[in-house]
């Protein structure tokens, strides 16, 4: 039987979640859920790494986007300025935006953020079960601490359920470098050294693809199952994007949790820092078609049809060619080209379609996804962004 690629990853996605489910359901059940009452209410956070506005929402960059720009845009409250004045590392920044407040910590994602974040809200104020909070994440940096606190009043208890589904796809790779044809033993044997190097080394760009420590919290059989799909995709050379496999657990879970909040991370174009132009755009246009997909799928399902609000932002941008940074490999620039980036809202809290001229601050996303669930009482410095109805 022929299987394509779509099909084998929508399988692994949906073997991942049943396991998953399977193992955490008694957790699920004893998670805090007193005097919470579900209004139907739900909230999508679609993040997408770095990206310039020179490849991207510039006259430049359109054709990179035409689901974003000739589809979505005309359904959005759009932001055109959203200022990022944090850390521009990945965890920094996703911090940042879950917190509320503009996190400098260790870039690898080893120490929780200094404040709680929005999962965290959640549950303790609304009584919000797990199961209706996830982060599902490209990025490995993000699944280490994110789902917990170090201030004293919060903690495991109220994290998210956190998966990186991109875990299984590196040691796919690992291992087809160990096991491949005998024929090419000896091209192997020196190959191998530099991809495992690569990927368990913690010198990426502060993303941490470091193959051991915390990663999903998978049973054996779990990994068994999903590995050997993805070994399969591997040993026939199908090529395999981790943002697409990202984009079908997040769909598995929307299909069986239904949950209310939600975050995305993609990650495809941070090919960038290995200095690959070509590739640092196809991630983008990846982003660009799940995107789409992504809103296709809200329509379709009936727990998210007409009751989600979806943010899509990239992290931050990238620095300018022909700065002493090595220009799009990078994001370290303190110039608008690295710092300022933009956002379109769709859905339920955008009702009055318009680009909201003024620069905000990606630190006003914490407070906005707040005042949509009705929490109160958060010492929050950002805004609620303008634009949208609670």
């Amino acid at each position: 039987m022929n299987v394509t690629r779509r099909n084998l990853l929508e399988t692994a996605a949906i073997l991942l979640v049943d396991q998953w489910a399977s193992s955490h359901r008694r957790a699920f059940a004893a998670g805090s859920s007193d005097g919470w009452r579900d209004t139907g209410r739900k909230v999508i956070v679609l993040t997408c790494g770095g990206m310039r506005r020179a490849e991207t929402f510039q006259e430049t960059g359109l054709k990179n986007i035409p689901h974003l720009y000739g589809e979505l845009l005309p359904q959005s409250v759009f932001y055109p300025a959203v200022r990022n004045e944090g850390v521009t590392s990945h965890y920094n920044t996703i911090s940042s935006v879950i917190t509320g407040k503009w996190q400098r910590l260790d870039d690898w994602g080893k120490t929780p953020p200094a404040s709680p974040t929005l999962f965290e809200y959640l549950r303790k104020q609304t009584g919000m079960p797990q199961d209706q909070t996830w982060l599902i994440s490209s990025n490995k940096a993000l699944t280490n601490r994110i789902g917990a606190s170090s201030m004293r009043d919060f903690g495991p208890r109220y994290g998210a359920n956190v998966v990186f589904p991109k875990q299984l796809l590196i040691d796919a790779v690992v291992r087809a470098a160990e096991q491949g044809n005998a024929s090419h033993s000896a091209e192997r044997t020196r190959m191998q050294p530099e991809i495992e190097a690569m990927l368990h080394a913690n010198n990426y760009e502060g993303l941490g693809w470091s193959v051991s420590g915390d990663a999903s919290s998978l049973d054996a059989s779990t990994q068994i199952t999903i590995q050997k799909a993805i070994d399969d995709l591997v040993r026939t050379n199908v090529p395999v994007t981790g943002d697409e496999f990202t984009f079908l657990v997040s769909l598995e879970v929307m299909r069986r949790f239904a949950p209310s909040f939600l975050v995305m991370t993609f990650s495809d174009m941070e090919v960038a820092h290995f200095g690959s132009y070509s590739l640092y755009v196809t991630g983008i246009r990846t982003v660009d078609r799940l995107a789409s997909e992504l809103w296709s799928q809200v329509q379709a399902l009936p727990a998210y049809r007409g009751k989600t609000t979806l943010f899509v932002l990239p992290e931050f941008g990238r620095d300018l060619d022909g700065s002493n940074t090595n220009g799009f490999f990078n994001h370290r620039l303190n110039d608008d080209s690295t710092r300022l980036t933009w956002m379109m809202c769709l859905g339920e809290a955008a009702q009055h379609i318009q680009a909201v001229e003024r620069t905000v601050q990606q630190i006003d996303i914490c407070p906005t996804i707040a005042g949509l669930f009705g929490l109160s009482g958060l010492d929050l410095p950002g805004k609620p962004l303008p634009g949208l109805e609670r």
